[in-house]
């Protein structure tokens, strides 16, 4: 199953994509093995990108950028609904993809796909709105006018609980304002961002604008700290933890650059005493086991008014009694598995905290086996 869907997306045949043999290689030898994290198993092994080939993928993407940001709006907007359009058509094996790598049900991978599909769709129209003011002069015959101009090469570094849409919310965007994107993704999810990559520069490749379109992939001190210092990146939009914002945020603007930073939360659903129960219940069981609770926007604590807190309790307990969890490609499946063992080990220090502070675990509170360990990487 494994090698089909690569082949259907085109990876069997990547230049950067090791099939096999699939040996014991780390990121100190130049690959990267992608694992299921349902299985432990490995699918394919990635070459990883050196300080070399950073700098040869910077040089491509500045003389992209120099002949993308002529072409007229529009024009770029067709070569975006161009790529939605094909993302629509490897959608389903995308988000199979998506599901396969980093352990998401298969609802919410091509539920991800059809996001990078929506946004190409919204940034089309936008290619027909990069409207500027015009204000008139004190001198005779004369009008003063704004004109938003594209920044450069675009950096975009992501995580892996959204392998696939947040590059596409960055990279749709960025294209249509005259912008190309250098993408550093997870190295838990390095097939992802090839495969989702390459749609995006053959498409518009096809059409007439190579080099748009880049991913680089390595470590955060070998890749990631020369992106976020490299002066010919004006922008860096990162995704992570917010210790990771706080280090990002810091070294761009060190150097003036700009960021966009989506970081991690400490989210809490508040419910009053006229609330509807089953409703509220609805909400905050699925803030809090979509993507295994891998979300920046996971519900991670509730404020209940005492008077109906018994009764919401009651049918929390019982959602939670009813999630399948298992294999994220199977049908019924709810719940996948955490994206390695890090994750796990948290997850249980977790659930001891809260009873070590005199919580009670109504449902669950253990982790089930799995077959194998995660590698880890910073």
């Amino acid at each position: 199953m494994h090698s089909d869907l690569l082949k259907s997306l085109g990876l069997d045949t990547h230049e950067r994509v090791i099939l096999e043999p699939i040996g014991n290689e780390t990121p100190e030898s130049g690959v990267v093995i992608s694992e299921c994290p349902a299985t432990g198993r490995a699918i394919a092994g990635v070459r990883l990108d050196s300080a070399e080939s950073y700098e040869q993928t910077l040089g491509k993407a500045t003389d992209a950028f120099d002949r993308w940001r002529r072409v007229p709006a529009p024009v770029r907007g067709q070569v975006v609904r161009a790529i939605g359009d094909e993302l629509r058509r490897h959608r389903d094996a995308l988000g199979a993809l998506v599901s396969l790598e980093v352990g998401k049900i298969l609802a919410e991978g091509i539920g991800e796909v059809q996001e990078t599909v929506d946004i190409a769709d919204f940034a089309v129209g936008l290619s027909r709105q990069l409207y500027g003011m015009t204000m008139p002069s004190e001198r005779p015959e004369h009008r003063m006018y704004e004109q938003w101009l594209p920044l450069g090469p675009v950096g975009v570094i992501t995580a892996f609980n959204f392998p696939n849409a947040v590059w596409g919310w960055n990279a749709m965007l960025a294209a249509v304002c005259g912008d190309v994107t250098i993408w550093k993704p997870s190295l838990l999810a390095p097939l992802t961002a090839l495969a989702s990559s390459a749609v995006a520069d053959r498409v518009a490749t096809a059409m007439g604008h190579p080099g748009v379109f880049h991913t680089v992939i390595g470590t955060d001190d070998e890749i990631g700290e020369r992106m976020i210092r490299d002066h010919r990146i004006p922008l860096i939009s990162a995704t992570g933890s917010c210790r990771m914002g706080r280090h990002v945020g810091a070294v761009v603007a060190k150097r003036l650059g700009r960021c966009l930073l989506e970081l991690g939360g400490n989210n809490a659903i508040i419910v009053e005493a006229d609330a509807d129960p089953a409703l509220a219940a609805e909400g905050i069981f699925f803030g809090a086991v979509g993507t295994a609770g891998q979300r920046c926007t996971t519900t991670r604590r509730l404020y209940v008014h005492e008077s109906i807190a018994e009764g919401l309790i009651k049918r929390l307990v019982a959602a939670y009694r009813g999630v399948r969890i298992g294999d994220p490609l199977a049908e019924g499946t709810l719940v996948g598995p955490l994206i390695n063992r890090r994750a796990v080990e948290q997850f249980e220090r977790a659930v001891q905290t809260a009873r070590d502070q005199g919580g009670e675990v109504l449902v669950g509170g253990r982790s089930g086996q799995r077959r194998g360990p995660r590698r880890q990487f910073r």
